[in-house]
């Protein structure tokens, strides 16, 4: 996959396939979870000696089953990594980091603009911080950017910094929020808290739901649900009795998939979230 070196210790990776002109283009832009290399994200099947994380995301796998279930599109995506395997971190220690990330998403939109692509900012872990700068550097969010997922990434939300340009921009026709997060207030980690009783996402993801306001609540024995009526907005958010950590099974069991497909005819469609591996047969060596 072709790579790009950006200065700021940032490297982009390109997963991206024989492009027809005749299509519409959808660009995923994947903010890196904390830890993980683009190798480990993309995923393998696991051979003797190999670091676990190669098993616990399986976005290149995910984005192949994408594409065989959607054709008609060309699916474009950027893994954005930095050299602190922390999008938190080099944030904090990157000056005007969210003016970069902004000339960083600029840059793939302009790369492709002649396909006029559509693009979805996608994230999991500490990649929703990259999300969370790009809303913090401009006045408003562009109108090409058609979906912002957060998949257990929602940590830095704030209501005054993000609320209502997050607001602003779902007023518009063909947008699309998702985000998906576990009850990890009740996780009990090495004898302590694992989250902040405000920090974790299940707080904030409950936060950014009650600040958008107009959605429907709908809760069973697995999870609760905030969504408007196409599920175009969407905020699943699982329960766990159990007090287990599902930070990376989130997005393991299809979420992924989950994440681009919810709220529209796809969703749930030779697949479900929260169920076993769909995209096992696409998983490379």
């Amino acid at each position: 996959m072709p790579i790009t070196e950006l200065d700021h210790g940032l490297k982009l990776t390109f997963d991206q396939p024989e492009i027809s002109a005749l299509k519409p283009t959808k660009i995923i832009i994947y903010a890196l979870p904390n830890g993980n290399t683009t190798a480990q994200t993309f995923g393998k099947k696991l051979a003797k000696g190999d670091d676990w994380h190669f098993d616990i995301q399986h976005i290149g796998a995910q984005t192949a089953f994408v594409r065989n279930a959607e054709k008609r599109s060309n699916y474009i995506v950027v893994y954005l990594e930095n050299n602190l395997k922390s999008w938190p971190q080099w944030r904090r220690q990157t000056h005007n980091a969210d003016s970069i990330i902004a000339g960083i998403v600029t840059h793939i939109y302009q790369k492709y603009q002649g396909l006029k692509p559509l693009i979805t900012l996608n994230s999991h872990s500490g990649g929703g911080s990259f999300i969370f700068g790009f809303i913090n550097a401009g006045l408003q969010l562009p109108n090409y950017v058609e979906r912002i997922v957060f998949l257990d990434a929602t940590y830095g939300y704030e209501t005054a910094k993000h609320g209502q340009k997050i607001k602003d921009w779902l007023a518009k026709k063909g947008k699309s929020l998702q985000v998906i997060a576990y009850n990890d207030s009740v996780v009990v980690y090495n004898g302590k808290p694992l989250v902040s009783a405000k920090g974790g996402t299940w707080y904030r993801s409950k936060l950014m739901a009650h600040d958008l306001g107009k959605l429907q609540l709908k809760e069973t024995e697995v999870q609760i649900t905030w969504a408007n009526r196409r599920g175009t907005t969407s905020f699943i958010l699982l329960k766990n009795p159990e007090a287990k950590i599902f930070h990376t099974v989130l997005v393991e069991k299809n979420g992924f998939v989950h994440s681009l497909f919810n709220g529209t005819k796809l969703a749930n469609k030779n697949y479900r979230f929260w169920q076993e591996r769909a995209y096992a047969d696409f998983i490379l060596e």
